[in-house]
């Protein structure tokens, strides 16, 4: 995945100084790439000669994941200074910039789908999919909301609502998405896009408790910059948090058992690392 993405980064040469640069910049520093890696064990589990076409998909997500993160850390929101071990281009340039790479990121995500090597009509699908969980009614809305409400409590039902948009949404696109590709019957893509949402719930509450537990360096991106803002470790404490997580994982680790071999054979070893990161890195 990594040759892909260096192989197909945004090509922009202008007498801009930077621009360019300032766009791959927060592609080329890395990341975990676990909601590429998720759509390519769906493909890998069903249709492995698959996998270089959906490579295509995968990078569409890691598009749209890097841009999200871009802007999550401007000064209007999270305000951090920190991203994949590397300064955040507000930090490292200015606002605008750092705006307009998110900008270009998020449209090159939709450039890339309409390159991939699959029918129109697969094609249809996976930019519906992902446009429905990145967009106005999925990732964006959560983040309207979580930045609306920083400073006014919710209560735990409305946090869920928050971060099923804001994070969980995009990991079960990467799912269904990955699904699509292998033209799985409809019950199993809304299966998968189900444990994708409740993946998803986990992966927030375990980065709400290590905001709280890591340092900035060993997170490699700014912590404790939600002491304002409603994360299930302010509304239920480090240890109701810490059990949040550990019967999310639990509860994921029984429907993981519950899908086909190949399924599972090829998600469990990405999946068992995470499901207790919460433990395993504080």
């Amino acid at each position: 995945m990594e040759k892909f993405i260096k192989q197909n980064l945004i090509k922009a040469p202008s007498f801009h100084p930077y621009y360019e640069k300032a766009i791959n910049e927060m592609l080329l520093a890395g990341g975990k790439r676990f909601r590429p890696k998720l759509l390519l064990a769906v493909v890998k589990a069903y249709e492995p000669l698959l996998i270089e076409n959906a490579k295509y998909a995968a990078y569409a997500i890691e598009l749209i994941h890097t841009y999200s993160l871009i802007h999550d850390d401007l000064p209007s929101m999270d305000d951090a200074t920190l991203r994949r071990g590397h300064p955040t281009l507000h930090v490292t340039y200015d606002v605008v910039t750092a705006l307009l790479a998110g900008d270009a990121l998020n449209t090159y995500a939709f450039e890339v789908l309409s390159k991939a090597p699959f029918s129109s009509d697969v094609k249809v699908e996976l930019i519906k999919t992902l446009s429905e969980n990145a967009g106005a009614n999925g990732m964006v809305l959560g983040q309207a909301i979580d930045c609306y409400f920083e400073n006014k409590k919710l209560d735990l039902e409305e946090l869920k609502f928050l971060h099923l948009n804001k994070t969980a949404k995009l990991i079960a696109a990467s799912l269904k998405m990955g699904a699509i590709i292998v033209n799985l019957d409809i019950n199993l893509q809304e299966k998968l896009y189900n444990f994708g949402l409740d993946l998803g719930l986990l992966f927030q509450v375990q980065d709400d408790i290590l905001d709280v537990t890591l340092s900035s360096e060993e997170a490699g991106k700014t912590t404790g910059v939600d002491e304002n803002k409603n994360t299930f470790v302010t509304l239920l404490g480090l240890e109701g948090a810490m059990q949040k997580a550990d019967n999310l994982a639990e509860n994921l680790k029984n429907e993981l058992n519950g899908f086909d071999e190949n399924l599972k054979n090829e998600l469990s070893p990405l999946l068992e690392k995470y499901f207790y990161r919460h433990k395993n890195e504080h």
